[in-house]
């Protein structure tokens, strides 16, 4: 268990950077009038996260350790929002519909509302 703690530590400091270094990119070229990092660094993880996934569900026999330190680490350490997609994507799979609404609109909504009442109170503290 703790082999699996330190592969997430490890995978998450990966990602983490890995985010940090491609949204430092992304505004070099872009303005920042506009979250244009945040939505490259998300997009890009939605698709490795699906292509990892492909890669290890249909194609290799994967190690639950490898999938730790890739999905859950590097990938969570970039973007949570890939394994949102991918949770989202695995309901609609499984013809889930009203499940997979009730989880986007509940992220969505719920995050920014979140947000909105963070700054609010942080703002009276």
């Amino acid at each position: 268990m703790l082999k699996h703690y330190l592969l997430v530590f490890a995978g998450g400091g990966i990602g983490a950077s890995a985010r940090y270094w491609l949204s430092g990119i992304v505004y070099r070229f872009l303005p920042a009038s506009f979250p244009y990092g945040n939505l490259i660094v998300n997009i890009t993880g939605c698709f490795a996260i699906g292509f990892i996934t492909a890669l290890l569900d249909e194609r290799y026999v994967s190690e639950p350790a490898l999938r730790i330190f890739l999905m859950v680490g590097i990938l969570g350490g970039f973007t949570t929002f890939s394994s949102f997609s991918y949770e989202t994507a695995a309901l609609l799979r499984d013809a889930e519909i009203l499940l997979a609404s009730i989880n986007i609109a509940a992220s969505v909504f719920g995050c920014l509302a979140a947000t909105f009442i963070g700054i609010l109170i942080g703002r009276l503290v």
